[in-house]
């Protein structure tokens, strides 16, 4: 996850008081409900890109002895394995 939990506690904060603020819902619970459910939506959504890759470095160690003959460049796959996963998932990353 490239945010610290303390970034994506004060986005949660910020959209619990914009939100409401600039008339886009009204607010029918507490505030501290909004922002725990905002931080666990951000925190959910920033996971499935930590999650994909780390399923993407599981499926490259069949090619590691490819990579470290310099056959295939690991960058280069990663991100096009990366890429075909996210389009055939309809990822938004």
């Amino acid at each position: 996850m490239k945010l610290s939990k303390d970034r994506i506690h004060r986005m949660a904060e910020v959209l619990a008081s914009r939100l409401p603020a600039e008339g886009y819902f009204e607010l029918s619970g507490s505030q501290k409900t909004l922002i725990e459910e905002l931080d666990h939506a951000i925190t959910e959504e920033l996971l499935i890109e930590d999650r994909l890759n780390a399923e993407i470095r599981k499926l490259m160690k069949s090619y590691e002895a490819e990579i470290e003959r310099g056959r295939v460049d690991y960058q280069k796959m990663f991100t096009m394995i990366k890429n075909k996963l996210v389009k055939e998932r309809g990822l938004i990353l």
